[in-house]
């Protein structure tokens, strides 16, 4: 874990235990490489941007031991109006997916 989570005061969530928001991330990383926040800041924003076109174009991005992010596609389904109970069709989508590498499964 980097040393920037430690002692941070993240957000506490009682389903899913603490929260990093962006700012927090961009503080561990500065820790951690040595770099001002603005440069983390700058590299966070570059990686998800590039992790985002990648996508966009239906391209896998892969982080060796991280894990892929990749577009996953869910079918058109059937569905029903909460308020009404009448039926609907949900269109087909795409979505963003992520699958975690082993480094990163063993590391938990």
């Amino acid at each position: 874990m980097p040393s920037g989570f430690r002692n941070s005061s993240f957000s506490q969530n009682d389903r899913k235990g603490l929260i990093v928001n962006k700012s927090e991330l961009i503080e561990a990383m500065a820790q951690e490489a040595d770099i001002s926040k603005g440069a983390a800041a700058k590299a966070l924003d570059g990686m998800v941007n590039a992790i985002t076109e990648a996508l966009k174009k239906g391209d896998t991005v892969t982080l060796v031991g991280f894990g892929s992010f990749y577009v996953g596609e869910r079918a058109e389904r059937q569905g029903r109006n909460p308020k009404t109970g009448e039926p609907l069709t949900i269109a087909a989508a795409k979505t963003p997916k992520f699958r975690a590498g082993k480094s990163l499964k063993d590391a938990l």
